[in-house]
């Protein structure tokens, strides 16, 4: 993310490609779509969850096709590099039997890069170095269009961040406050509470909300001073936690639907809560900034758009099972910011280590990607204001890029904590650019320098289905059609208050 070429690591096969992309995409957001489905109505919600998810693997596979443009731009510098460096040898007295009996292949691999690509090599746009997306804007944008590449990838980042330190306090509060004194058992039934109620003695809610939120920031925020990095068995227990919460909750919905007891009766249509759906669809099918990440290291890419296109499929199918059994199973009214906090409610499921664990749920999973998200930030800032041959002091690249990461989420967590919301905006405004704008115009930078470089007659092995021009400019007007409805939304929204 901080826009340099990576070890691409360890292969692994297409399918295992695929679970890690479910698990990505799969995330924070997918616990605030029922309140979201809620409010904007069943068909409402279904209908824009399947069209954006269509629209997200179009951009995922835009990007796919950006990323073999970039390694094949790559492959043909390093090829007129040992071109280069080989006519220096010649005229220093090297002679071209030498160099090919010294190495063969070597040899074949400087010559010209049409010259291979007449050939019919299948190797010049084969995804073979993990190129992030900054990399790649930095190889097709001009400098405006990096620098807003990194404001946007920037504030998504801190929406990401505000979201994480929100929803760890809430999960806290709601748990610990309901545990005690005549609160017991209570959230998710209905009950209404107010900041202002009491918690413990004296203590109000929105007090406990900020005392977790002061310990989260000092246990966690240290992280963003140092580097860290999240490790295999880290991955492991945090998806297979999200795993079993998610199944518990299916689960748990759908036996009480089963008995009778279903108290949701959604609506068809509710358009005021439309601005919020989209943000939080937008969100939730987040991918396209860890593709580099994830596409790879798949060590046959062959079919890996048909395989992106297998995994859009399940995750809407999940999406809707999850969100359709909620609204369902719970009233509108009753349906928590937190998804997983309706089921800390006794007369939902009276086992007490179910429902902890489904309270506390958020608490684990996303403490444990709160400091990998910072670092990232705290990344970005240092790549934007980078100048080659320069180099930062110590205490600008030690406290004041660190500080600048940590503070402004913290301070926008301190003042609310409303969590569809927080969601909403983010998806809305940064999310957007992220997964519908800048995709879209990298593949068509992409495909301006591939014709410059290699001829109109070159042909990209992972060019996107969505290959006429015509889905770039959909896309572009559909992005930014978006900026305008949400911004419009929230302009008339508040003129009515």
């Amino acid at each position: 993310m901080a826009g340099g070429i990576t070890d691409t690591g360890e292969l692994y096969s297409p399918y295992v490609g695929l679970v890690y992309m479910f698990n990505l995409i799969v995330g924070t957001g997918a616990l605030t779509m029922p309140k979201a489905f809620a409010t904007a109505g069943w068909l409402v919600s279904l209908v824009l969850l399947m069209f954006l998810g269509f629209m997200s693997y179009m951009t995922t596979t835009f990007v796919v096709e950006a990323m073999a443009a970039a390694n094949a731009q790559l492959r043909w510098k390093r090829m007129e590099k040992r071109k280069d460096d080989e006519d220096e040898d010649s005229s220093s007295g090297v002679s071209d039997s030498d160099v090919l009996l010294q190495d063969g292949y070597e040899r074949a691999e400087t010559r010209p890069i049409l010259s291979v690509q007449r050939r019919g090599s299948p190797n010049i746009f084969e995804i073979t170095e993990r190129v992030e997306m900054g990399q790649m804007a930095s190889m097709f944008f001009n400098k405006v269009g990096v620098n807003l590449f990194y404001f946007c990838i920037i504030i998504y980042l801190y929406g990401d961040l505000a979201i994480y330190a929100a929803a760890v306090p809430v999960s806290l509060m709601q748990v610990t406050c309901s545990a005690t004194g005549n609160h017991s058992c209570s959230v998710g039934d209905g009950t209404k509470y107010n900041d202002t109620d009491k918690c413990w003695g004296p203590i109000r809610r929105i007090d406990a909300y900020r005392l977790y939120l002061a310990a989260f920031t000092l246990l966690l925020g240290p992280f963003t001073f140092f580097n860290v990095q999240k490790t295999k068995y880290l991955q492991i227990m945090t998806s297979l936690m999200r795993w079993i919460a998610f199944i518990l909750m299916i689960i748990l919905a759908l036996i009480r639907i089963s008995r009778g007891q279903a108290e949701g009766h959604p609506s068809i249509a509710q358009l005021s809560g439309v601005r919020n759906l989209f943000g939080v669809c937008v969100y939730s099918f987040m991918c396209q900034h860890s593709l580099p990440s994830l596409i790879t290291p798949i060590s046959k890419k062959k079919h890996v758009n048909k395989l992106v296109l297998l995994d859009y499929i399940l995750i809407l199918a999940f999406y809707s099972l999850l969100s359709f059994t909620a609204i369902y199973c719970f009233r509108n009214d009753t349906l928590m910011d937190m998804y997983t906090l309706n089921f800390t409610n006794c007369e939902i499921i009276n086992i007490a280590f179910i429902r902890y664990f489904l309270g506390l749920f958020p608490v684990f999973t996303i403490s444990t990607n709160f400091p990998i998200i910072a670092v990232t930030l705290r990344n970005n800032w240092k790549t934007l204001f980078h100048r080659e041959g320069g180099t930062y002091p110590w205490v600008v690249d030690r406290i004041v890029f660190p500080a600048i990461t940590l503070i402004p989420p913290v301070l926008v967590a301190f003042c609310t904590h409303d969590l569809e919301s927080l969601v909403g905006i983010t998806g809305a405004y940064a999310g957007n650019g992220i997964q519908y704008l800048i995709p879209a115009f990298l593949v068509y930078c992409s495909r301006k320098d591939t014709q410059l470089v290699f001829g109109s007659g070159t042909v990209n092995k992972h060019l996107s289905p969505f290959r006429h021009t015509f889905w770039i400019v959909f896309v572009l007007i559909w992005g930014f059609s978006c900026f305008v409805f949400v911004t419009a939304n929230i302009v008339l929204s508040e003129s009515k208050l």
